[in-house]
């Protein structure tokens, strides 16, 4: 009965795991998916385990089921799971309310665990290890505070020092308290078990003054985040090391006496490593940071560890140990149950630590990536061993069944039976473990390490040197550089030649910057207020440097690193333009970074495969210019995710858009004058993006500001004034974001707008072509050299799938010029237009005057010929068609149109 009951719960633990693995396979196309895996790991799995495990314990150690029993416990696992799957949907969907229903069910399912623990505590101690129950009712006392400042934290108005201070305690309380605390209370008697060691009074008495340590530190944090004091807080931190410390040290001891050689030990012992590495680590990154922003983005770097190294490990550890032990069935099965969880064991704690390592240290960024999933591999093994531990153990029960039904038959005693032979099995010394699996993951992490290296070898140190053969002075030049605005202040560092030059780059923007030396030094990517240092080592040749973020290069965002004196001038490349010549065009763009080509250093195929007369590609889906109608209601709730896409945006050219949706343009909005648009963007790119619309009037800083991937804000904005407005990404440099596709229309329709028989949108922009899969060429986006212009993304797509009418029918063509450079002149050949709206007025045309009868066409005799349009401006033109035919319709700019700027209208005969 135990043994279904746990493998039940969990079962609910290793689903979370697979969600969490699902979403670090597949973090590209999921929203906010760092976010989220975190959660999943944490609020799911680990969170669940600790409702599980600390009852177990309590109950075994105590001796006695804690109140409402099993069923008790079924409902706060149901409880807990359902607020945990609220506080997820409420984040992705951006519906605080939701967030806060989903925190206070995960907050009281905690208060109720308490209170069935200190119920159960009131009676007699029976065993001298009860006393650590304690533990767990003061982890549980933790989790409702830290869902309430979970809460707090998502509350869209939060922001600034507040944001930061809640997201410092929210962090410690979760990870450290909740967590922490029922894990160093587990390790007391789980630690001796895994072992087989008995616990010594050393170890009891260590605990015991370790549960006030570590009390008295998540206390003094919290001051510290309350009363804005960092150094409090980064005190905090470091008397919870010290408390981890005191506890786990005589279990070191044990550890002695008897080395550990199974999985579980080793993972768990790994786990604890990790924690102490990365509070301590924290705590200087709180008390050396400027600012409480700063303190929050030091956090980031010890992240991995804490989820990963810490919570994964020591999740995975344990329950590779507690489960083939409840899953039952005498020594023998308890046996075959482990040798499944310990298949490959040192081979996946090699790969998840030194993996993890390799990650958190300043390695090449394709290098990271590999060890990324090879962690996660590793990590995913274990869950699939227990289940097949679960497996054998039911088929050892079935087989001992049948042999002891055997032995009883045939009448053998009972010292000799399947049973006692089974338990001499077990208590037999085992098996000494092989290097085998070591020895093979620290090949498959050295493997990863080669190709990623090989594959970027600047980014890894391998550049041409920048001691250039000249001999250190033992001098060491330190330089402050601030990255913001789009410059790098100051943009030329002197030296001299011999000396060592360390580089302390602070991010002083609100989006994300990098410096990449030509020598293969980099900062790597930078968030917003966080600051490192660049060891360059002994400069003896001038260097250039930039920021590889596409289009930030572009921009002016370059670094020169002069050596004064001698022939040390004229060293190396020594200069941005001259870059290229020692790194190759894609060193030149940064480590794993999404860098923009330039003409002189691109692979030249795209515009060479260029063919505007050919025909699209096997696959081509011409984009619909049907304006559909506004749907119903005043309030319109839209959700646009950007995500990169690679397609054919010409005859023989792919490229890599950044689009709103998927799609380029983005998808179109329509409304009426008075509607409320409610608009939430989520960033699933790999660089910072914004919106702006133009169709609202509104302070850009909020609703405009760029954020970085994985984030999301809501933009709502009330729609006053009629026409077609252009949505686009303000994120510098914007003509970049533009051309690469980022870019709509929004249509608020004029008032009393009449129907028509046919209604088309088309959105006029500019191709700039960088190699083929790539994105956008800056240089020829700044020099104004478009390669191909296009309505709806795709040049002369519309004579390959033309627009439809029939004679006599009224059509609307609304036109909005994204630019983002060229202007256009639109043309419809052998037609005319009656009616023209640029720009929220009627210059021809128009509705029927209030309380008369004149018809639409009653417009007397004059006429238009072109809509023009400068970037950025739109509008409709209407018009019917004498007869059938083919109309071709063009932006009137000759050369635009000879680029693509043109398609075809198909007119048929009246409908009879």
């Amino acid at each position: 009965m135990r043994a279904r009951w746990h493998v039940r719960a969990n079962a609910l633990v290793v689903g979370w795991l697979v969600v969490a693995a699902a979403l670090a396979s597949a973090h590209r196309a999921v929203p906010q998916a760092p976010w989220l895996m975190v959660h999943a790991l944490l609020l799911g799995a680990v969170s669940t385990a600790i409702l599980v495990w600390s009852a177990h314990f309590a109950e075994a150690l105590r001796r006695r089921p804690l109140p409402g029993g099993h069923r008790g416990q079924v409902l706060r696992l149901a409880g807990h799971t359902v607020g945990a799957v609220g506080v997820i949907v409420g984040l992705l969907t951006g519906i605080w309310p939701v967030v806060v229903v989903g925190a206070t069910t995960v907050g009281g399912v905690a208060l109720w665990h308490l209170g069935t623990l200190l119920a159960q505590s009131r009676q007699p101690v029976v065993t001298r290890l009860g006393w650590t129950t304690w533990y767990f009712v003061v982890s549980a006392a933790a989790l409702p505070v830290g869902a309430a400042l979970g809460a707090v934290l998502a509350r869209p108005d939060l922001a600034g020092d507040a944001a930061a201070r809640a997201h410092v305690a929210h962090v410690a309380v979760m990870l450290l308290g909740w967590v922490g605390l029922a894990v160093v209370g587990t390790l007391a008697t789980l630690w001796p078990t895994m072992l087989r060691v008995q616990v010594d009074d050393a170890a009891q008495r260590a605990a015991r003054l370790a549960l006030g340590l570590l009390g008295a530190a998540l206390v003094v944090a919290l001051a510290g985040t309350a009363t804005g004091a960092r150094p409090v807080t980064a005190a905090g931190l470091v008397l919870y090391a010290a408390g981890v410390v005191w506890a786990v040290r005589p279990l070191v001891g044990q550890a002695r006496l008897r080395p550990p050689t199974a999985f579980a030990p080793w993972s768990v012992a790994c786990a604890v490593l990790w924690l102490l590495g990365a509070v301590l680590a924290w705590a200087w990154g709180v008390g050396s940071a400027d600012g409480w922003p700063a303190a929050q983005t030091a956090f980031a770097p010890v992240l991995a560890p804490l989820a990963v190294g810490f919570a994964a490990q020591v999740l995975l550890g344990a329950l590779s140990h507690l489960g083939p032990m409840v899953l039952g069935g005498g020594p023998a099965v308890v046996r075959a149950a482990i040798a499944r969880t310990e298949r490959g064991a040192g081979g996946r704690l090699v790969l998840v630590n030194a993996g993890l390592l390799l990650f958190v240290l300043p390695a090449p960024s394709l290098v990271r990536v590999g060890v990324s999933v090879v962690v996660l591999a590793a990590l995913a093994a274990t869950p699939v061993l227990l289940v097949r531990a679960a497996v054998a153990s039911r088929r050892a029960v079935r087989r001992a069944a049948v042999r002891d039904r055997r032995e009883h038959s045939a009448g053998a005693g009972g010292g000799t039976g399947p049973v006692a032979v089974a338990a001499a099995e077990l208590l037999t010394p085992p098996r000494r473990r092989t290097l085998g699996p070591a020895v093979v993951g620290a090949a498959t992490l050295a493997l990863v390490v080669a190709v990623g290296v090989a594959a970027d070898p600047a980014a890894a140190g391998f550049g041409p040197s920048a001691a250039d053969g000249v001999p250190a002075t033992g001098s060491v030049v330190e330089v402050a550089v601030e990255a913001g605005d789009m410059r790098f202040t100051p943009d030329t560092v002197h030296v001299q030649a011999g000396d060592r030059l360390v580089l302390v780059v602070a991010n002083a923007d609100d989006v994300v910057h990098d410096l990449v030396l030509d020598s293969g030094a980099s900062s790597g990517r930078l968030a917003a207020g966080a600051t490192t240092r660049v060891d360059v080592g002994t400069v003896g040749r001038s260097l250039a440097g930039w920021c590889s973020v596409a289009g930030h290069r572009g921009m002016g965002m370059t670094l020169q690193v002069v050596v004064d004196g001698g022939a040390a001038d004229t060293a190396g490349g020594g200069t941005v333009d001259g870059a290229a010549t020692h790194l190759g065009a894609e060193a030149a763009t940064g480590a794993g970074a999404p860098g923009a080509a330039s003409s002189d250093e691109r692979d030249p195929s795209a515009r060479e495969d260029l063919d505007l007369r050919g025909e699209p590609g096997p696959g081509f889906t011409p984009y619909d210019p049907v304006l559909a109608p506004a749907p119903r209601g005043t309030t319109h709730r839209v959700t646009l995710t950007v995500r990169e896409v690679e397609r054919e945006v010409a005859p023989g050219v792919r490229q890599t858009l950044w689009t709103f949706g998927g799609t380029a343009p983005g998808p179109t909005l329509r409304g009426a004058v008075g509607d409320r648009f409610e608009v939430t963007l989520v960033n699933d790119g790999s660089i910072g993006h914004s919106v702006d619309f133009h169709a609202g009037a509104l302070a850009p800083d909020e609703p405009m500001r760029t954020i970085e991937p994985g984030k999301s804000l809501t933009y709502t904005f009330t729609a006053t004034r009629s026409g077609i407005w252009m949505y686009h990404c303000s994120t510098a440099p914007m003509s970049l974001h533009l051309a690469n596709g980022m870019v709509g229309a929004v249509v608020i329709d004029p008032p009393d707008l009449p129907a028509v028989d046919r209604e088309y949108l088309l959105v006029q922009s500019e191709l700039y072509l960088g190699p083929q899969a790539g994105i956008a060429d800056v240089d020829a986006i700044t020099a104004e050299r478009p390669d191909a212009v296009a309505f709806n993304g795709y040049p002369a797509q519309y004579d390959h799938a033309p627009l439809t009418a029939r004679v006599g029918e009224r059509v609307r063509v609304w036109v909005l010029d994204a630019g983002p450079n060229r202007p256009s002149a639109f043309h419809v050949v052998g037609s005319q237009f009656d009616t023209v709206f640029l720009e929220g007025a009627y210059r021809l045309g128009g509705p029927p005057a209030p309380g008369t009868d004149r018809t639409r066409s009653d417009v007397g005799t004059g006429g238009a010929q072109v809509l023009g349009l400068l970037p950025a401006q739109g509008g409709f033109v209407e018009l019917t068609f004498p007869e059938a035919g083919t109309y071709p319709f063009v932006s009137h700019l000759m050369v635009d149109a000879e680029r693509g700027a043109h398609g075809l209208i198909e007119v048929r005969g009246a409908a009879r």
